[in-house]
């Protein structure tokens, strides 16, 4: 049995990454399930959060997975609330597409915050720094972006569309779970995989 899950992004960075993070946490907990996660669909937030939008996406992406499979929805929070918007967003999602499994989630303020919150895990990786700590509070951090530009060794700078994947690929997932919403991020999609 193959397992499809079609997703919504808002950046051209989650066009690679996302699709990445589903594949090391199914490979993780099911390392035999073949997983197929089609190349997202790209919408710009301010378009999925319109009346009708957001609606129009979900469609798409379920013809995209031949009507079985799931969807997962991911943007960044930028100044809304995430448990505001994550389940209004998803009420809306699943009341289009109700015959199949939909998860949202609203990353805190951006998908980099998680990085940060597994910093400990990526010292010394695609240009950081070897001696960086995670804030506090990662997703209270506004740049999460310039947070890791700024610890960028010999004057390089963070790519978000080249750099994002490559951390996505080595982040350790059980330091970026101290983050709420990869936390959320991460229990979404383990339930969409077992609902599957």
């Amino acid at each position: 049995m193959t397992v499809k899950i079609g997703c919504i992004v808002e950046g051209e960075s989650e066009v690679k990454t996302v699709p990445l993070l589903i594949r090391r946490i199914a490979a993780n907990l099911y390392p035999e399930l073949p997983i197929v996660v089609p190349p997202p669909i790209r919408r710009p937030r301010n378009k999925v959060v319109k009346e009708n939008e957001l609606e129009r996406s979900v469609e798409f992406v379920a013809r995209q997975i031949g009507g079985q499979g799931a969807i997962f929805i991911i943007l960044d929070s930028d100044k809304d609330c995430p448990a505001e918007l994550g389940p209004a967003l998803l009420h809306r999602a699943s009341q289009t597409r109700s015959d199949l499994p939909i998860a949202v989630v609203i990353a805190k303020n951006e998908f980099e915050a998680w990085f940060l919150a597994a910093a400990e895990s990526l010292r010394g990786q695609k240009g950081l720094k070897n001696d960086i700590h995670p804030p506090n509070d990662p997703e209270a951090v506004r740049d999460a972006k310039g947070w890791l530009d700024r610890r960028m060794e010999n004057n390089e700078s963070y790519s978000e569309t080249t750099d994002q994947p490559a951390l996505a690929a080595l982040f350790d997932i059980e330091q970026a779970r101290r983050a709420d919403s990869f936390d959320k991020c991460y229990r979404d999609i383990v339930r969409l995989l077992n609902e599957l």
